[in-house]
Order: C-alpha cells, then sequence, then structure tokens
C-alpha cells in the first residue's frame, strides 16, 4: 500500500478502496497476511504512532477481534514497528517470512527484500536499517524530526528501485526456495510487479502493488489467485491449482 506515499486525497482513496475490498472479502476470510510497505515510512515510538489511516486499522481491530488471524510481515519501508499493532489491533508481527499451510497447501510468506538485498549486496543496508542501535537513535531524535527522517529515508530506497531486475531476483529465489524446501508455493511483494506463475516445482505469486494497480493475492480451496479491485468489486487476473 505504501501508505503515505501520496497527496492526502489520493491516500484517502486508496485507503476508501483497500477498506472495501476486505469488506467485500470479509465473509470469505481465513487469515489476513500484510506483506510489508504497509507505510511508505513509518516510526513507532513507545507513547506516540504516526497518525493516519486509522479506517484500516480500525477493520484490523475489527477483524482480530471476531478471531480472523491477520499476519503483518514487515517490508523495508516499515520495519520500526514496537506493540501499536500487536497490543491495539491483534496483529501478530513478522519482522522477516512465515511459513504457513492452508488447504492443505505450505507457502512461504514474505516481503522480499531480504532475498533482494542479499543478491544486490545490500544485506548491510537491510541490517543497517532493522539495528536495534539504528532503531534507538531514530526514537532519540524528536517524533517529527525522527519520522521526518524515515521518510527521507523512504524516499532514498524508492531512488534505488528497479523494478524490472527485481522482479527477476525474485523470481529466481522463489524458484530456489520452491527447489530445495519442498514448499507448494512462495508468495512475496517487494518488485511492485505483480506475477502468478506455475513450473515444475511449484507456484510462485507476487502481489504487487496496491496504490498503482490495486492487485492482491487469495488463496482458496480452487488454487492460488491474481486478482485486482476493480473499484466495486475485484476480477481475477490469473488463476493456478496448487
Amino acid at each position: 500500500m505504501h501508505f503515505g506515499r501520496g497527496s492526502r486525497s489520493s491516500e484517502r482513496e486508496k485507503e476508501q478502496a483497500l477498506v472495501e475490498c476486505l469488506e467485500a472479502h470479509e465473509g470469505e476470510v481465513d487469515h489476513l497476511y500484510l506483506l510489508g510497505d504497509v507505510f511508505d515510512g513509518y516510526i513507532e515510538y513507545r507513547h506516540l504512532v504516526p497518525k493516519g489511516f486509522v479506517r484500516f486499522q480500525a477493520l484490523l481491530a475489527r477483524w482480530t477481534d471476531r478471531g480472523i488471524p491477520v499476519t503483518y510481515l514487515l517490508g523495508n519501508h516499515d520495519p520500526w514497528h514496537q506493540d501499536h499493532f500487536s497490543a491495539e489491533l491483534g496483529v501478530t508481527i513478522v519482522s522477516d517470512s512465515t511459513e504457513a499451510t492452508h488447504f492443505g497447501h505450505r507457502l512461504h510468506l514474505a516481503h522480499g527484500d531480504a532475498l533482494t538485498a542479499e543478491h544486490q549486496s545490500r544485506t548491510w543496508l537491510r541490517t543497517l536499517l532493522r539495528h536495534p542501535v539504528s532503531t534507538r537513535l531514530y526514537r532519540a531524535l524528536p517524533a517529527d524530526l525522527g519520522l521526518g527522517l524515515a521518510r527521507w529515508v523512504s524516499r532514498r530506497l524508492h531512488d534505488r528501485d528497479d523494478a524490472v531486475p527485481v522482479a527477476d531476483i525474485l523470481h529466481d529465489r522463489a524458484q530456489a526456495l520452491l527447489h530445495r524446501d519442498g514448499l507448494d508455493g512462495v508468495v512475496l511483494a517487494h518488485s511492485h510487479v505483480p506475477a502468478l506463475q506455475n513450473g515444475p516445482t511449484g507456484v510462485y505469486a507476487n502481489t504487487g502493488n496496491w496504490y498503482e494497480q490495486r492487485t492482491f493475492a487469495r488463496l482458496d480451496e480452487d488454487g492460488l489467485h491474481l486478482r485486482r479491485w476493480n473499484g466495486s468489486r475485484a476480477q481475477d487476473i490469473e488463476s493456478v491449482s496448487l
């Protein structure tokens, strides 16, 4: 979603569309996974959180109160969480990757930045941004200054993005995971390029991005679907059986 990336009006429209999409699926959801970069720049303090996007957060709280699990895998733009999402919204925060089994299918889920950082020799940058010392230094700054710095870093990360190579790297790394770990599927984000590919060793899906393309992935008993929200309903772009 990269909440906070655009103008106030475009961000409100983006949030409204996401809430409408999630509400349209509400009766069918067993588990919601957020694959990172929910925020374009986010840093949380002990007693303060960045303002905005409360309608989306309220939906998450409502779902977890009803017993629908929500898992938030942190991305490279929003790694600086503390306990607001877990304590107040009931969301499970995962700093790296996770494996889950649904409908009998074993999946690897992650944002994907760790895979590209290793390939592009940027592991040091990812480690630096997430290191406890760096995080403490951020939080030692006045809140507005710390959040401003986080957003500046986020813009610099955008400047380093190169969508096509990143998409290729994630595809290759997903295939390696499928071959090595005997998974049924790998679901990533990070590249902003939606993808759904069925290979000899399993399925690779990339959710693309919400802020431009309104794309997401859905797993059900029929298989894995890459979908787009068109403003009133979701339409399948591609589907594969697992």
